[in-house]
């Protein structure tokens, strides 16, 4: 009867460990700045593309803009992103780098390498009316 005992008592202490292990996840990171408004962003098992949501690149500065996302954004750097919805086939997301307050296309703009979208300002005025 002992050894029964003992025997159920490690394959409770072994499922509760298990169940009380914290998880590990891990957020999504980016593998490459494609073009000014245009990431490859991967996580454990996927990559995809992902076009900023909200930015309008301004003519001329596309470059510019590039080397900005390169400079913020270096390989492997975790992101959040924030879906806003998909347009020809890609992901449309704001995408805000972990422990910044601030998403790229809102930091495009301040540097005055985009615009924001106005269709994109309509959405996120009805979204916070709601």
């Amino acid at each position: 009867m002992k050894r029964i005992f003992d025997y159920c008592l490690a394959v409770l202490l072994v499922i509760s460990g298990l169940l009380f292990t914290p998880v590990r996840v891990s957020a999504a990171e980016v593998l490459q700045v494609r073009e000014a408004d245009l990431l490859l962003i991967g996580d454990q098992n996927r990559t995809y593309s992902v076009r900023l949501a909200c930015a309008e690149i301004t003519p001329g500065q596309e470059q510019n803009a590039i080397d900005f996302l390169r400079k913020q954004l270096p390989r492997r750097q975790k992101v959040n992103l924030m879906p806003m919805g998909s347009k020809d086939g890609l992901l449309l997301a704001r995408v805000r780098p972990l422990g910044s307050s601030q998403d790229l296309s809102s930091l495009l703009v301040e540097n005055q390498l985009a615009k924001l979208n106005q269709d994109c300002i309509k959405a996120t005025k009805s979204i916070l009316k709601a």
